[in-house]
C-alpha cells in the first residue's frame, strides 16, 4: 500500500490552553510532536504564533570543553533569582544507534531540572549542520508562546559551519578559553562576526591575559553594520565568577537591540531565512511521501553510486514527480 501524507486533524484547544498557561507537560508533548512529525505540529504552532515575540533568546557556543554546559546552568540560575522564567534548549549530537541525543540535560544541568521555573529539553542534531536541530526554530515558538522570559540554547560547538546559531538567537555568546587555542579558531571566517558577547571561560588559567588582549585587537579591527561593539567577559563559570557580569552584558545588547535600526532589517532577514526553511522542509515531507519516491530514491542512489547516472539528473528526475 503506497504511502500517504499524513492526516493533519484541528489542534487540541485543551492543549493550546495549556501551553499559553505554561504547562511544562504540555510543552514537552508539543516539542515531541515538532520533533518526530512536523506536519502534525503545523495546526498548533499556527495557533501558537500569535501568542509569540515576547521571549529573548540567548545562543551560547564554544569549542567542546569550553564550558559551556556549566555556563548555562549558571545563567539560568542568575535569571531566575531575578525572577524570569528560563527555557534551556541542549542541542546534542545524534546518537548512531538510537538516532537521539547523546548527551543528556539533566545529567549536566542537575539543579536546574529541579527548578519549578526552568524547563529544559534536550534535542538531537540528527546529521543537521549549524550546530543546531532542524525543529530548535519550532520549539522557540513554542516556548515563546507558553511564557518564558529567555530561553538560553547551547549549541554542539563552534566550528566552520556552526554559525546557524547567529540566524536563530537574538543575542550569541562565544565562549573561548585560555590554553585551547581559541584564540586561532576566533579568527575563523564567521566566528568573530557571530559574537555580540565574548567570554572567555576558565579565566582563572594561565594565559587568559594573552587571549583578551589578542581578543580585543582583532575587535578593534573588525566593524559591524550596527555599530555595536561585542562585550569581552571573563568568567569561571564552575565557582560562579562573573555571571551576573556575563548576564548584565546580554542585558546591555538586548537594550541596544531596541534602539538599533539594524535590527528591523535582520528580524526580515532571519523570516525570509525561516520561509526558505519551511518550504524545503515541507517539499521534501510531501515529496518522500509520494507512491514509489522512496524506492526510487535507493534505486538512483545506487545508478549513482556506480556511476551510471550524475546526482543532478537524478534529483531532477525526483524533483519532476513533485507536481
Amino acid at each position: 500500500m503506497p504511502p500517504s501524507l499524513p492526516q493533519v486533524s484541528e489542534p487540541d484547544p485543551g492543549m493550546i490552553q495549556d501551553i499559553l498557561a505554561g504547562d511544562f507537560r504540555a510543552v514537552a508533548r508539543l516539542i515531541t510532536l515538532v520533533e518526530n512529525c512536523a506536519l502534525q505540529a503545523v495546526p498548533y504552532l499556527r495557533e501558537l504564533f500569535p501568542h509569540t515575540g515576547r521571549c529573548f533568546t540567548v545562543g551560547i557556543t564554544g569549542a567542546p570543553g569550553s564550558g559551556k554546559s556549566t555556563l548555562v546552568d549558571r545563567l539560568a540560575s542568575d535569571y531566575r533569582r531575578k525572577g524570569k522564567k528560563v527555557g534551556i534548549i541542549a542541542v546534542d549530537p545524534t546518537s548512531p544507534f538510537s538516532g537521539g541525543a547523546i548527551l543528556g540535560d539533566r545529567i549536566r544541568m542537575q539543579s536546574r531540572s529541579l527548578d519549578p521555573g526552568t524547563f529544559i529539553r534536550s534535542m538531537a542534531t540528527r546529521g543537521n549542520l549549524g550546530g543546531l536541530a532542524r525543529a530548535t526554530t519550532d520549539v522557540l515558538l513554542v516556548m515563546d508562546a507558553a511564557g518564558f522570559d529567555i530561553v538560553l540554547i547551547e549549541t554542539v560547538g563552534v566550528g566552520q559551519d556552526e554559525v546557524d546559531i547567529a540566524r536563530t538567537a537574538h543575542a550569541t555568546l562565544v565562549l573561548l578559553v585560555p590554553g585551547m587555542g581559541d584564540d586561532i579558531q576566533a579568527m575563523k571566517a564567521g566566528i568573530m562576526e557571530i559574537g555580540d558577547v565574548f567570554v572567555i571561560n576558565k579565566a582563572d588559567h594561565a594565559g587568559v591575559d594573552r587571549v583578551e588582549t589578542e581578543l580585543n585587537v582583532l575587535l578593534a579591527m573588525s566593524s559591524r553594520p550596527d555599530y555595536w561593539k561585542p562585550a569581552v567577559v571573563r568568567t569561571v563559570a564552575s565557582d560562579g565568577q562573573g555571571i551576573t557580569e556575563c548576564t548584565n552584558a546580554v542585558e546591555n545588547y538586548r537594550a541596544f537591540l531596541q534602539t538599533s535600526p539594524f535590527q528591523r532589517n535582520r528580524s526580515v532577514q532571519i523570516q525570509r531565512d525561516r520561509l526558505l526553511e519551511v518550504i524545503r522542509s515541507q517539499i521534501l515531507q510531501k515529496l518522500m511521501l509520494k507512491a514509489g519516491i522512496a524506492e526510487r530514491l535507493e534505486e538512483l542512489a545506487q545508478e549513482v553510486a556506480d556511476r551510471r547516472i550524475d546526482p543532478f539528473t537524478a534529483a531532477e528526475e525526483l524533483l519532476g514527480q513533485f507536481q
